[in-house]
């Protein structure tokens, strides 16, 4: 018997505890401690877990982890706000779903408020695994519109 497939409530949750977790990371709003480290954002991602960012280049957990970590309390003004939430496609254990990324005052992006749409992929036998990110910028004139008001 297959498990339940978890809602989009579920789901948005998820994201968004990740993202939360980015900004008071580079905010420094949470305390700079390993253990939160680990339980924010390593035991979400799978070993074999890799991003693509608008960019376009290729990074495992291992290439992000270590900038992340550097990168404590970096940016104190960084917000990020999740819209358009969609689930795609479920199979086995496995959910796709995409999401609008909307960042403002991203000191490592340019334009610094900026949006990006996110594809995720789960394996939701674990809790949530993070397997896959591939995110692709909105287009511009979408951008300059925002709305930022988050």
């Amino acid at each position: 018997m297959m498990a339940e497939s978890p809602s989009i409530a579920a789901v948005r949750e998820e994201i968004e505890a990740l993202h939360r977790f980015f900004v008071a990371w580079f905010s420094g709003a949470c305390a700079d401690d390993h253990a939160l480290f680990e339980r924010e954002l390593l035991d979400r991602l799978d070993a074999e877990f890799m991003l693509v960012p608008p960019a376009g280049t290729l990074l495992s957990s291992d290439d992000l982890t270590g900038g992340i970590r550097a990168a404590y309390g970096s940016n104190p003004d960084f917000r990020i706000a999740i819209r358009n939430l969609r689930i795609r496609h479920r199979w086995d254990r496995h959910l796709l779903a995409t999401y609008e990324e909307w960042q403002r005052n991203a000191r490592a992006s340019t334009p610094p408020d900026n949006g990006r749409v996110a594809t995720v992929l789960f394996d939701v036998d674990r809790g949530f695994r993070w397997l896959h990110v591939h995110e692709t910028w909105l287009p511009e004139s979408l951008m300059r519109a925002g709305p930022y008001d988050f």
